[in-house]
């Protein structure tokens, strides 16, 4: 049984799957951008317990590694980290906005844009999807004021929290309703091979007086 679950935006979001199918058997999502710490730990209890099963009878570890700010998203890896380290399985890492990407019905080219706070947002761009439901990443992830990459999502449906916050700015007549993370589709993309996965390192934007650049500012671990 795989375990997945992402902390990198307001949501906290846990799923369980089937490992090889990515069937979905046990899932929640509660959007509070202050309690991560608290609702993690019961998210994940409820979801064994609504699938019958212990800690002990699980295979891997899905875990959304942002980009987003650090604080909750610093509360998905250490528990992502700590429970596979005890119970000696494997931890899958994926970029957060991939798996937003994948919640979009669009059989078009996307962006994603989720809230960075401070008046930014993180970012990237997808192309259309391919058969089995994945999209390649073409530029990103980065974070920038919406006004300063507006023209690099010209012309492109924007999904995420970040684009129901800046619509305005982003210049877009309307806005995809997915706002953040599922870990039903993180925990499915994972067993069925459908998105890529990382080390579960943290992608979070180093202060701005360390990290200078002209353009747009990668949360790329270094």
């Amino acid at each position: 049984m795989l375990l997945a679950f992402d902390t990198s935006s307001a949501a906290v979001t846990v799923a369980l799957a089937d490992a090889v199918s990515g069937e979905i058997v046990a899932s929640s999502t509660t959007v509070d951008a202050l309690r991560h710490g608290e609702l993690l730990a019961p998210a994940i209890a409820d979801a064994l317990a609504t699938a019958g099963i212990t800690a002990r009878d699980l295979t891997g570890i899905a875990v959304g590694v942002g980009p987003g700010p650090f604080t909750g998203l610093r509360v998905g890896l250490v528990t992502a980290r700590t429970m596979a380290d005890v119970l000696g399985i494997e931890i899958f890492g994926v970029c957060s906005l991939d798996v937003v990407a994948r919640q979009s019905s669009l059989t078009l080219p996307v962006a994603v844009a989720t809230d960075a706070r401070r008046k930014e947002i993180y970012w990237a761009v997808y192309d259309g999807p391919a058969a089995d439901g994945s999209r390649r990443r073409l530029e990103g992830p980065a974070v920038d004021r919406p006004a300063d990459v507006a023209h690099v999502l010209s012309g492109l449906p924007v999904i995420g929290r970040g684009a129901v916050l800046y619509a305005e700015a982003l210049g877009l007549d309307s806005v995809d309703v997915v706002e953040y993370p599922s870990a039903e589709v993180l925990a499915h993309g994972v067993a069925t091979g459908t998105l890529d996965v990382v080390a579960p390192e943290p992608l979070y934007l180093r202060r701005p007086d360390v990290t200078m650049s002209a353009g747009p500012k990668s949360v790329l671990p270094k």
